[in-house]
């Protein structure tokens, strides 16, 4: 049963098949098995390449086993379609498409395989991109929150440093005030004269102008500082939302190219076995000899052909008698006094007719 199965897989005529020696038909078996078990790791490959794009194990299988159906028949119409010819140059000339079609299913199946094989080693790099791609993302945020953040700390600066300038202010007029009491400076009189209380005045308004001041820019830095918190929150709030696009960057494409990063002889020794499997009953087909099977189908193709050129003759034959028998029967009609007198009568009164009706629709319309 698992004999006849491969045979089937081969592509080859079963019932040709069973005429043929036991060793003729373990050769297609060996073909339909190879046909089979390709078409087996390409359902494996597709399967797995679309669960990195689907993520669902269902749908990844449902659309890998049609994959594989469809490997499956154009591996057997390969393999079917190739015959012994006379000359190796007629089969060298048949077997270069399909050669070319073989090497390309091998590239679809092969590479998906590496992706699976080489997995770790894929995952350590799309790991060092993922990270790299992190920190050029949150400068790129960073860019976009940084230059107002820096307007609103140097906004903050001056603030302060309007406070500092009077605050040095004050404790210079606090200075000056005390030392005309002293008698250090100013008039050099010891007591609280009348220089001494205007300038004490002096530095009471200044101290009521910082303490204002003071006030007004703390809460005016209170309000600045709210601001940047607030521009901090929304830069960490974007790179959250940002965050998940990076951790899934690791579709088909991202594995192929991180693939493609790694030595490449490891991957072409890959596709290599699989464009040898590939390929394998194409190049068995073409340097072995003509064997039984061959030469029973080419007979049984002879017979077919021999009886559809004999139906086509016939055919043409009965054509070409049908015609020349019309022609010879009208050829007589011609010359017969009767069928002429007949067709005279009837154009007679054809024309009759015709005259008649053409005076009525006169008539009708004066």
């Amino acid at each position: 049963m698992l004999k006849r199965f491969f045979l089937l897989c081969s592509g080859a005529d079963l019932e040709l098949l069973q005429k043929c020696a036991n060793g003729e038909q373990n050769k297609y078996a060996g073909i339909g098995a190879t046909v089979f078990f390709t078409a087996l790791m390409a359902t494996i490959a597709a399967a797995y390449a679309l669960y990195t794009v689907f993520d669902n194990i269902y749908t990844a299988i449902f659309f890998g086993i049609i994959w594989g159906l469809l490997i499956f028949n154009l591996d057997r119409f390969i393999v079917s379609t190739i015959k012994k010819r006379e000359s190796k140059r007629q089969e060298l000339v048949q077997v270069l498409p399909r050669l070319l079609l073989a090497m390309i299913i091998a590239v679809v199946i092969s590479k998906p395989l590496e992706l699976k094989i080489f997995e770790k080693e894929i995952n350590q790099i799309l790991l060092t991109e993922k990270n790299q791609m992190t920190l050029d993302n949150k400068t790129q945020i960073a860019q976009q929150f940084t230059p107002e953040i820096d307007k609103i700390n140097s906004e903050i600066t001056s603030l302060k440093d309007e406070v500092t300038t009077k605050e040095n202010e004050v404790n210079t007029l606090y200075e000056t005030y005390i030392a005309e009491a002293e008698g250090r400076k100013g008039t050099k009189l010891i007591g609280k004269g009348p220089v001494y209380k205007e300038k004490r005045e002096k530095h009471d308004a200044a101290l009521a102008e910082l303490n204002q001041l003071k006030k007004e820019n703390t809460e005016k830095i209170k309000q600045k500082e709210i601001a940047i918190a607030n521009l901090v929150e929304n830069q960490k709030l974007k790179e959250t939302q940002t965050q998940p696009i990076i951790s899934s960057f690791d579709g088909l494409m991202a594995r192929v190219n991180a693939l493609n990063k790694l030595a490449w002889l490891p991957s072409f020794f890959i596709f290599l076995l699989f464009l040898a499997i590939e390929t394998a009953p194409i190049f068995a087909k073409l340097i072995s000899s003509k064997s039984e099977y061959d030469y029973k189908l080419e007979n049984h193709e002879s017979l077919v052909k021999t009886w559809i050129q004999q139906q086509v003759h016939q055919r043409e034959a009965i054509l070409q008698t049908d015609i020349n028998l019309n022609d010879k029967v009208y050829s007589d009609l011609k010359t017969e006094e009767e069928l002429y007198n007949y067709k005279q009568k009837m154009a007679r009164n054809l024309m009759k007719l015709q005259a008649d009706s053409f005076y009525k629709n006169q008539q009708e319309i004066l």
